[in-house]
């Protein structure tokens, strides 16, 4: 028994090492790093927790925290709600139904850096397709280049556009999972089919909704491409979010105790997020074994 453990253990130590190598030394030098004074031509001297006193007193990051804020919460319940309107409208009779999926996962075959080079071409006031078209039908553009708000929408609306592939493919499989039978049995006892869905189908896919919500969480925590190639935080650093404000802190300030510190604190506000999400899982998909 104790050989087969052993043999267990060897065959899976290339995997553990990797891991190691990749996420786990690098997450240990990231956090040795935030409680350093670190910059260019300059040895790290230990300075404790006043990388992360200077940050969360720092009123740039609590602005860039609670665009964060905004910009992750829109495009996670955006996606939520669109991803999971088209997994349950492609379930049904669509005609065409394969070219349909082929097309709405398109998006997510494109670069996000290609993507926004793509977006920003049409929303140019001079040039731009959208806001050509908007200025003929409202008389009106979307000014994201001076206008901070506008420039938020217009991150999460590419966003949402790129990453809502992902979440229609986890819904609409946990969708077509559904079993036909219940869904039946709710139609022979009288249910309407937003009673059918709210009791029958949502609490089926509940899983893959939580599974989804908390993928997409974390992932639209770092959202950085989207607003540094659209706006580079500006103006005045006013659409500025926290990872571009990691990035000023390392690359332009030369802080890298600072800027490890944003990224340890970024890593913490996302575990926070992910903790509930995993509680809810493990009880609805555990809670009842043993």
């Amino acid at each position: 028994m104790h050989r087969l453990r052993a043999v267990h253990w060897l065959m899976i130590a290339p995997a553990h090492a990797l891991l190691a190598a990749f996420i786990l030394i690098p997450a240990v030098f990231v956090v040795w790093i935030s409680l350093q004074h670190w910059s260019y031509g300059r040895p790290p001297s230990f300075v404790g927790f006043a990388n992360y006193a200077a940050i969360l007193t720092d009123p740039q990051f609590w602005r860039a925290f609670w665009n964060t804020f905004l910009v992750t919460n829109a495009v996670v319940y955006g996606e939520l709600l669109l991803g999971l309107g088209l997994a349950l409208l492609i379930a049904g009779p669509v005609p065409g139904k394969k070219i349909v999926i082929s097309i709405l996962l398109a998006p997510y075959a494109i670069t996000e850096v290609s993507a926004v080079v793509m977006w920003r071409t049409m929303l140019e006031p001079d040039i731009g397709i959208i806001n050509w078209a908007l200025m003929r039908l409202v008389g009106g553009q979307i000014d994201w280049s001076a206008d901070p708000f506008d420039a938020l929408v217009v991150v999460s609306l590419l966003s949402i556009w790129h990453h809502v592939p992902f979440t229609f493919l986890i819904l609409y499989a946990a969708v077509v999972a559904i079993p036909n039978e219940l869904v039946e049995a709710a139609v022979v006892d009288g249910a309407s089919p937003w009673q059918g869905f709210w009791h029958v189908k949502l609490r089926l896919i509940l899983p893959a909704l939580l599974i989804a919500m908390m993928f997409r969480y974390i992932v639209a925590m770092r959202v950085f491409a989207e607003v540094w190639l659209l706006t580079e935080g500006g103006p005045a650093r006013l659409t500025e979010v926290l990872a571009v404000y990691l990035y000023r802190q390392a690359f332009k300030y030369h802080e890298f105790g600072g800027a490890a510190a944003t990224g340890v604190t970024m890593l913490v506000i996302s575990l926070l997020i992910a903790l509930p999400y995993l509680h809810q899982m493990q009880r609805r998909m555990f809670g009842h074994a043993g």
